[in-house]
C-alpha cells in the first residue's frame, strides 16, 4: 500500500475513528485502525471495539492499493503533531507502516488486515431518514438521563420506539432514565419507521454519534434490526450492537394528575439553584423549594458548610408546600429548556414532578423528589 494524504484530512478522519478504540485492550488488533487504500483515490479508515464500529472514507492520492492495520492512538498522535498543511505519505511493506511528512519519518508496527474483526450487520429491515438537527435534539434532550449503573444495563442507552400520541398521530419517541429522572422527546414518525422494533441504543454509540453529527448537514440514514443499528452520515458510517434487554414501561411514571402548577423563567431559576447548591455536599446535593404565592424560596443546609437561601420569582397560586430535589438533576433538566418560560407540575413532596416548556413542546422531563 502506498498513498499520500493531506494532514488535515487524515487528522479529521482519525479523530473520528480513534475515539471508538478503547485505551486498554486484551486483543491487540482492537487497538488498531484499519487503513484501506483503494484504486479510485479514496482511503477507508475503520475501528471497532466489537460492539461499535466506525467506517469513514476520506480522499487520498493512492499510488498502490492495499490494506494494513496500525495502532489508532499512535497514528492519531503523530498526525496531530505534524505541521499544518503537511502532505503525509503512508507506505506499508513487510509488516511495517512508514509515515513520512516533511523531514519527519516514523516506522510503525502493523498487524495483518485479515485479522481485523468486522461487525456483521445482517439484515437491517427498518430504514428511514432523520434530519441531523432532529437527531441532535433527540440526543441532547435525553442523554443526560442515561443510567451509568452497569447492573441495570437495559437503562444504559436511549430507548427508541414508535407509537401514537393522544390524538392518534404516529410518533417516534426517544426516552432515557436512570430511575431518578426521565427525559422523553416525541417527534413525528419518519417515513419507513412503521414496523420498527423497540430498540435501546447504547451510551457509547450515542456519544460517538453526537460528535459525528457536528459535521453533518442534511439528513442521516438510519437502518436497524432488533439487534443492530447503522447511521449513515455521508463520509462516515457508524454501526452498533443494540442493548439486548427490555426497557421498562416508563409511561407509568409520567404523572398525569399533578394539580399544582408553577410557571417560571428557567434561566433565572437555574442560576438561583446553582448559587444555593454551591454549599451542598457531594453526597446529597439536595436543594429545598418552599413554594408560596408567586414566590419560591430555594434553600440548602449542609452540616459541614452552613446554609444558603435565595428567593426566586415564579407564578404559583396553589397551596404552599415544600419539596426537595437533587440540584444536579434539576440543573440538567433546566439546561435543556430553550424558551423563557417553563411549567413545573407538582403533586406533593413525595410524588414525581413533571417539567416541560409547555404542552406543545416535544420534550418532557420527570424528576423524583428527595427528602430534605
Amino acid at each position: 500500500m502506498k498513498a499520500t494524504i493531506e494532514r488535515a484530512t487524515l487528522l479529521k478522519g482519525l479523530s473520528h475513528v480513534q475515539s471508538v478504540v478503547e485505551r486498554r485492550n486484551t486483543i491487540p488488533i482492537l487497538s488498531n485502525v484499519l487503513i484501506e487504500a483503494a484504486e479510485n483515490g479514496s482511503m477507508r479508515l475503520m475501528a471497532t471495539d466489537l460492539d461499535l464500529q466506525i467506517d469513514e472514507t476520506i480522499a487520498a492520492a493512492v499510488d498502490q492499493p492495499g490494506a494494513i492495520t496500525v495502532s489508532a492512538h499512535t497514528l492519531f498522535d503523530i498526525a496531530r503533531k505534524l505541521p499544518e498543511g503537511a502532505q503525509v505519505q503512508l507506505s506499508a511493506a513487510e509488516g511495517r507502516l512508514t509515515v513520512v511528512a516533511g523531514r519527519a519519518r516514523f516506522n510503525l508496527a502493523t498487524l495483518p488486515r485479515d485479522d481485523f474483526p468486522v461487525i456483521a450487520e445482517g439484515e437491517l429491515p427498518t430504514q428511514f431518514e432523520l434530519p441531523a438537527e432532529m437527531l441532535k435534539q433527540i440526543i441532547d434532550k435525553t442523554r443526560f438521563a442515561i443510567s451509568t449503573e452497569e447492573t441495570r444495563y437495559y437503562l444504559n442507552g436511549i430507548f427508541l420506539h414508535v407509537s401514537e400520541d393522544a390524538s392518534g398521530e404516529p410518533v417516534l419517541k426517544a426516552a432515557a432514565t436512570d430511575g431518578h429522572r426521565l427525559a422523553r422527546v416525541t417527534l413525528p414518525r419518519p417515513e419507513g419507521a412503521e414496523k420498527m422494533p423497540d430498540v435501546i441504543v447504547p451510551r457509547k454509540c450515542v456519544a460517538e454519534l453526537r460528535k459525528l453529527l457536528e459535521e453533518v448537514d442534511g439528513s442521516v440514514g438510519v437502518s436497524l434490526s432488533g439487534s443492530k443499528i447503522r447511521f449513515d452520515l455521508g463520509q462516515a458510517i457508524l454501526t452498533s450492537k443494540l442493548i439486548d434487554g427490555t426497557f421498562p414501561d416508563y409511561s407509568r411514571v409520567i404523572p398525569t394528575a399533578n394539580d399544582k402548577l408553577l410557571k417560571l423563567d428557567p434561566k433565572s431559576f437555574m442560576e438561583g439553584v446553582d448559587r444555593v447548591s454551591t454549599i451542598a455536599t457531594e453526597k446529597t446535593r439536595a436543594v429545598k423549594m418552599a413554594l408560596d404565592r408567586d414566590k419560591i424560596t430555594l434553600s440548602v443546609t449542609s452540616p459541614e458548610n452552613g446554609a444558603a437561601a435565595e428567593e426566586v420569582p415564579g407564578d404559583y397560586s396553589a397551596l404552599p408546600f415544600e419539596i426537595g430535589f437533587n440540584s444536579r438533576y434539576l440543573l440538567d433538566i433546566l439546561g435543556q429548556i430553550e424558551g423563557d418560560l417553563c411549567e413545573v407540575h407538582l403533586a406533593d413532596a413525595a410524588a414525581p414532578t413533571l417539567i416541560r416548556e409547555n404542552d406543545k413542546s416535544p420534550a418532557l422531563y420527570v424528576l423524583m423528589p428527595m427528602r430534605v
